[in-house]
């Protein structure tokens, strides 16, 4: 929405940011006593009720849904007829100042670019939020709303979904106990993006559909006309600069997750991206970037038992620890914004794993230590193999006599149902109790491991190596990659 459109409000946009202050203690009590009592229903509100944003919205019917809001009427339609009990909106911040004292949590599933506004205007009521992935669009936003969330004591969990998974709290104990000693290298790859990139932005406009709000869905992005044929709206986005994070954004909170947990990576010191080209408009359609880790940044999160081992004889390596991403491929013959998913790692490193399973999967994780290799076939770190280096092959983890003999020291998610359910009922009953820890992808692990991602992006729009000041969130090398760090949002739109 523009600065100067007009409507009926409670409050005024000064008053709404100054209130936000103080929010947390006034409108923000009412979660945190509610939370007292665990046979209490919580009061939910989703921003972009459509898409991903149904499933999240269902996973969590056993509670009040007591609003929905998404800028597309007759895209969420669907979710309307199933609520009926529920007030509509197209206008998050409308929805905030008119219901803000009666709602207790958010969950956020609009597209990348405004993940951070819908967000931080509902931690600045104090109310607990759930925020897909990625958590953000640029470096900036994720660090504020990492330390929002700490300031106003919210509940929060990122929609990793991987991270309710057994197996991959399991690989993260076994990495960290040392089973293939010293970590040397992480090779992932993935079949993304599954949508249109390395297009330039089409000529011309088209009528608005009846029921968008387009402005809305443009919300801090720069202004431009409607395009149909779901050239934006409303999967496409992801491919465009403006609007989505690439297959990296995509992705890569999914299949780094249990390396970057498992490793404690933090801070990368330097990144450097090769592509098939960039064109200001959207991302590559082919990209690998790699990332160098310095041992040993300080934990990003509470160690698993064992983990102590590993960081110790970690710290006298003077060699860094190498990540690759690769994604896409070479443009398939009847679509030159598609790929063939060729880019994967060098044949001789996957090598073992096309052994072990007949071809080298879509997607995958390898992680490369000095005592063997783990390797990891989906999207979510569920399942792994290892192979020790005097070992022929590739053993499933449930298996190997070197994993078995490793404790469990990491607590499991407690609930039934597939991954994605029991990810948003674990944040149900974090706020419930008031226990933020009880999330495992709250914003002070997802925070770091979005911004971690997002510097590839970055590393792609600047075209050049980046010397990576973690904690100053500055490249020493290249001022140019500021304005890819922080964004300049349209008027009538912050953070």
């Amino acid at each position: 929405m523009t600065a100067d459109r007009s409507f009926s409000r409670k409050l005024n946009r000064r008053s709404f940011i100054k209130v936000a202050g103080t929010s947390a203690v006034i409108l923000g009590c009412p979660a945190f006593v509610r939370g007292q009592n665990l046979n209490s229903r919580i009061n939910i509100v989703t921003i972009g009720a459509a898409g991903k944003g149904a499933s999240d919205t269902d996973h969590c019917a056993t509670e009040n849904i007591v609003a929905l809001c998404d800028v597309d009427r007759n895209h969420c339609a669907g979710q309307l007829k199933k609520y009926p009990d529920a007030r509509y909106f197209q206008d998050f911040r409308k929805m905030l100042d008119e219901m803000g004292r009666s709602i207790d949590a958010v969950i956020v599933s609009t597209p990348d670019h405004t993940h951070a506004v819908a967000a931080s205007a509902a931690i600045q009521l104090g109310k607990h939020v759930y925020v897909q992935k990625p958590l953000t669009q640029t470096i900036h936003e994720a660090r504020r709303l990492r330390d929002l969330a700490r300031r106003h004591k919210v509940i929060s969990q990122m929609g990793n979904q991987g991270s309710a998974e057994d197996g991959l709290r399991r690989a993260i104990e076994v990495i960290q106990a040392g089973i293939i000693g010293v970590p040397r290298e992480v090779h992932i790859w993935s079949n993304r993006p599954i949508w249109p990139q390395g297009m330039d932005r089409p000529a011309g406009s088209d009528p608005v559909p009846e029921g968008l709000d387009w402005d809305l869905w443009l919300g801090p992005a720069p202004a431009r006309p409607f395009k149909g044929n779901r050239v934006y709206h409303d999967f496409n986005w992801r491919g465009w600069l403006e609007f989505g994070t690439g297959a990296l954004g995509d992705m890569a909170c999914h299949t780094v997750n249990m390396p970057f947990r498992a490793l404690q990576l933090g801070y990368p010191s330097v990144i450097e991206a090769e592509s098939s080209g960039m064109n200001g408009e959207s991302y590559p359609l082919r990209s690998t970037i790699r990332f160098e880790f310095p041992r040993r940044q300080p934990p990003s999160q509470p160690a698993a038992k064992g983990a102590e081992q590993l960081l110790a004889f970690a710290k006298p390596d003077p060699d860094p620890i190498v990540l690759w991403w690769y994604d896409g491929g070479k443009p398939t013959p009847d679509n030159p914004f598609r790929h063939d998913g060729s880019n994967k790692p060098p044949a001789d490193i996957i090598a073992d794993v096309a052994a072990l399973r007949g071809e080298v999967p879509p997607s995958g994780c390898l992680i490369i230590g000095s005592k063997g290799q783990i390797f990891s076939p989906d999207d979510y770190g569920t399942q792994f193999f290892i192979k020790l280096n005097d070992e022929p092959r590739f053993t499933f983890y449930r298996r190997h006599e070197a994993a078995a003999s490793v404790p469990e020291s990491l607590p499991r998610n407690p609930f039934t149902g597939d991954a994605d359910k029991r990810h948003h009922l674990e944040w149900l009953q974090a706020i419930r109790e008031n226990k933020p820890e009880l999330c495992h992808s709250r914003f002070d692990i997802a925070a770091e491991l979005t911004e971690i991602m997002l510097l590839g992006c970055v590393a792609l729009r600047v075209g050049k190596r980046l010397e990576w000041d973690g904690p100053g969130m500055r490249a020493k090398n290249a001022p140019e990659a500021a304005q890819f760090v922080r964004r300049v949002y349209r008027s009538g739109w912050s953070v």
